[in-house]
Formats: C-alpha cells, structure tokens, sequence
C-alpha cells in the first residue's frame, strides 16, 4: 500500500513538473487584453482604416506564414503570454467574425493598432478607442454568461490576467494636435491620469488582476529616428522618450496607490528600461540591427508601405529588433516576454 502511495506522488509531482514546464496552470483561466498595435491581433481587419496590416509580408514568421493583422513579422505580445500561461499559441481578436463562443473561454484581446489613452487619437485614426474596448469587453463578459454561465464568468473576472497596453500613439502623433493645449509635460501626465482612469473602470467591471505596460523609448522607433533625429545620425528622438518618461513617472505611484486603494492586484510594468538596453545594445541580446526595421527599408516604412512591392525587406528579421519602423519583431516580443513576465506574475499570482 506504501509502495502504490509512493509511485502515486511521484506520478503527480511528474505531472505538475511537466505541466510547469510547458506553462500550462491551473490558477489563470484566460488573458485579456487591451491597447494598442503591440497587442492587437487582427481587429482593425473590418474597421475603414489605414492602419492595417493583414498582407503579406506582415506575419512571413508566423505559422503557416499567413497576414493575420497583427502589426508584426509573426506573433505579438499577447500571443507570447498567452502561450507563457498555457493558455493558447495565439490570443485571438475579439472582433473575429468567425470566433465561435468555446474560442471566448481562454481570453481575447480587444486591442486596436493605432489608439491611445486620448480619445481623439482613436478618433484621428478611425480605429477602435480604448473606451469603446471596455464596452467591447462588457459585452464578451455577457458572451461567456449566457454561453457557460455566472460562475465560469465570475471565476474569469477574479481570476484571469488583464493586460493594459498603450500611449505610444499619444506620445508620437496625437500630442502634435494638442501641442496648443497642453506642453510636453502635462500631456503626458494628462495621459498617465487618463490610463489610471481606465484601470479604475475596468476594475468596477469586476477585473482584479491587472497590469499596466509603462511607455516605451517611442523615441528610439526607427519612424522617430528618420523624421527627427537627423539625417545622418539617426539618433533617438530624445524630446519624444523625455515625454515617455514623464508619462511613466506619472503613472507608477499612482498605480501603487491605486492598487492599495482597491481590492485585488494592480501592476506597473516596466518595459521601457529592457526595450531600451535592447536597443543600445543590441548584440548582447543578440540582434545584429537596432535602427532600422526588415521591412522595406526599414526608415519610415509601416502598414501599406510595407508590402511585397518593397523589394529591400530583409530575409531574417530575427535579426532585426524591429520589423517594420514602428513595430519590433516576434523575436524581439519574445525576449521582452521572457524578461519580464515571470518577474511580475510572481507578485500576481
């Protein structure tokens, strides 16, 4: 009888190894997600926009090498954590015509390359504003209500990971509109106050475990580094990541406050500082070009531009950490997942 005790443990523990192995758990029943390009997944495919990217070459790394409108030469962030949690290869688009109720359970991303935290970028960009992917999201929520019930939505809302991803677009375009308005600091932290809003409305929908991605070195995006940083020296574009950082200065206090304030977990991450070091030194993590994206020819090159017209796109982007000017690589993504996931999960879960 101690022997069959004895080989049952073993057997269990051979399990739990294994399923940790492979980043399957049984504390995370799915990831939602909200934003912008980094994390969006194919829902500006319908929308009349401009920021679109489901054609060739986008997505020649991705299985099967099919354009699925994810803003990348493969998988995007949300892809990456879902597999990192066990939960699924690729995160799907909520705004998937062909999504069948059983394909809501593991999460979705609501995510729409080309918003922001100020409702006018959304606006400027004809794409789906953060504020409208929480109405999104309300209705996903009455989805998994009728289709498995209150207890399976109950269990999502308290237990699943929820991913905030924006400013970028802000930052980059939009305050150029609002330059007459605010100065470069009080837009950023009219930005960093706009995300904690958000938080505080996506908590009073019943989510309870949050992160929040700091602002990136926009700055650095080889776009920036073309238009402003001269035409030879292609430095960063300094003004740009000084706002991106006032931005993050702003919002990091005032999500620990917040996360003291309400019940559950509310996170700030910081993905600036690794994204940054990745691009000043780029060989240490084992990329041969910083400054340009694969696409094209890698300076302004973005959605439309980057097409199979192009004929200077380069043959291996994981190379590369960007893909196109704007958007970094799958490889990229996943060294940023794998920098930094495990790190704050561990203070989620």
């Amino acid at each position: 009888m101690k022997l069959q005790i004895l080989c049952l443990a073993l057997v269990l523990i051979a399990i739990e190894a294994n399923a940790a192995k492979q980043g399957i758990n049984a504390t995370i029943p799915a990831l939602i997600v909200f934003g912008d390009s980094i994390m969006d997944t194919g829902n500006n495919n319908n929308l009349h926009t401009l920021l679109k990217c489901n054609f060739p070459p986008y997505g020649k790394d991705y299985p099967g090498g099919f354009a699925t409108g994810r803003f990348s030469d493969g998988r995007v962030p949300s892809d990456l954590i879902a597999e990192k949690l066990g939960l699924a290869k690729t995160l799907p688009a909520y705004m998937n015509p062909y999504l069948k109720p059983e394909d809501l359970l593991k999460g979705v991303t609501f995510a729409s390359g080309g918003t922001g935290y100020d409702p006018l970028t959304a606006k400027i960009m004809s794409v789906i504003s953060v504020w409208d992917q929480l109405i999104y999201f309300k209705e996903y929520i009455s989805k998994i209500k009728k289709h498995f019930g209150e207890e399976k939505a109950k269990e999502i809302l308290e237990h699943s990971f929820f991913l905030v991803v924006s400013s970028s677009n802000d930052l980059a375009h939009t305050y150029l509109a609002q330059a007459h308005r605010y100065d470069r600091t009080s837009y950023a932290n009219f930005l960093a106050d706009s995300a904690v809003h958000f938080v505080r409305e996506l908590h009073k929908l019943g989510a309870r475990k949050i992160g929040v991605f700091s602002a990136v070195p926009v700055g650095c995006v080889p776009l920036q580094r073309t238009v402003f940083g001269g035409f030879f020296t292609r430095r960063c574009n300094q003004p740009l990541n000084n706002m991106a950082k006032q931005f993050n200065a702003r919002l990091s206090p005032a999500l620990d406050s917040l996360d003291k304030e309400l019940d559950g977990v509310i996170l700030y991450i910081n993905v600036y500082d690794t994204l940054f070091d990745m691009i000043q030194h780029p060989k240490k993590y084992g990329f041969e070009v910083a400054d340009k994206g694969c696409c094209g020819k890698g300076l302004l090159t973005i959605s439309y531009l980057c097409n199979l017209l192009n004929p200077f796109t380069c043959s291996n982007s994981s190379a590369y950490i960007f893909w196109d000017s704007y958007h970094p690589t799958e490889r990229a993504y996943q060294v940023i997942v794998d920098n930094l996931l495990d790190k704050y999960l561990s203070k989620v879960y």
